[in-house]
């Protein structure tokens, strides 16, 4: 059997196939019989069952993959935090992303307190170098956790207007978030919507351009780039 056509120990299909599948849901706005869809016209025959199975179980693990590869870039942090009804229950997904646009982490909590904007910074700077910014809206939560974290001692915490699409940034970063709350019909699991954000993020980081008119030779490789990283990572699940 070659590497490309091993299966996970309990799996039939192979490690491939099944992150073709996690790919297609993760990256793009469709459902899981969607996906299955598009798998039986490349002659794959599953059940959108089958198909959820693969996002829950494997989807983390490879996002957590891509995060290991992912070098610490960015000096700026951009911070916001968005309503979101999980279940039936208001909760804040909190979201941090650099300069560049990239996802440095997204955070579901309950709250919009001190102790929610500590635990954060306190995620962030456990993956990340310290920033020599920190943007964020009003939200005095946010200061009064920068103040009482040591490690943002010596960094700028910038304050801009909401109101005003100031931290335009990060307002367009919530936008696929939306997308796919709408499509699902809601979240329905804490537990489940914190790791599908997480990997939903993780996976569009990788294949995400820069600026809107990147130049399609440029676009090309970065997908041959994205797609050669990401098969060689769905060959290491187990």
């Amino acid at each position: 059997m070659t590497e490309a056509s091993e299966s996970p120990k309990g799996y039939r299909f192979p490690k491939l196939v099944i992150g073709h599948a996690v790919y297609l849901y993760h990256r793009l706005p469709i459902s899981y019989r969607d996906v299955q869809e598009l798998l039986f016209k490349r002659g794959i025959n599953v059940s959108h069952e089958t198909v959820r199975a693969w996002c829950v179980r494997f989807g983390p693990d490879l996002a957590e993959a891509l995060r290991q590869h992912k070098p610490k870039r960015g000096r700026v942090w951009h911070l916001d935090e968005m309503r979101i009804v999980v279940g039936g229950v208001v909760h804040w997904l909190w979201r941090a992303i650099n300069e560049h646009g990239e996802v440095l982490d997204v955070l579901l909590q309950k709250t919009r307190c001190k102790k929610a904007a500590k635990r954060c910074l306190r995620r962030l700077l456990d993956e990340q170098d310290i920033p020599e910014r920190v943007v964020t809206d009003g939200l005095r939560s946010y200061g009064a956790a920068i103040r009482e974290t040591p490690e943002l001692s010596a960094t700028l915490h910038v304050r801009v207007s909401a109101a005003e699409r100031q931290n335009n940034r990060i307002e367009q970063s919530h936008r696929p978030t939306r997308d796919r709350e709408r499509q699902q019909r809601g979240f329905k699991s804490l537990g489940r919507t914190q790791a599908f954000l997480f990997t939903h993020a993780e996976v569009g980081n990788l294949f995400r351009h820069i600026r809107a008119r990147t130049p399609a030779f440029v676009r090309r490789r970065n997908w041959l780039r994205g797609f050669g990283l990401w098969d060689e990572l769905s060959l290491s699940i187990s």
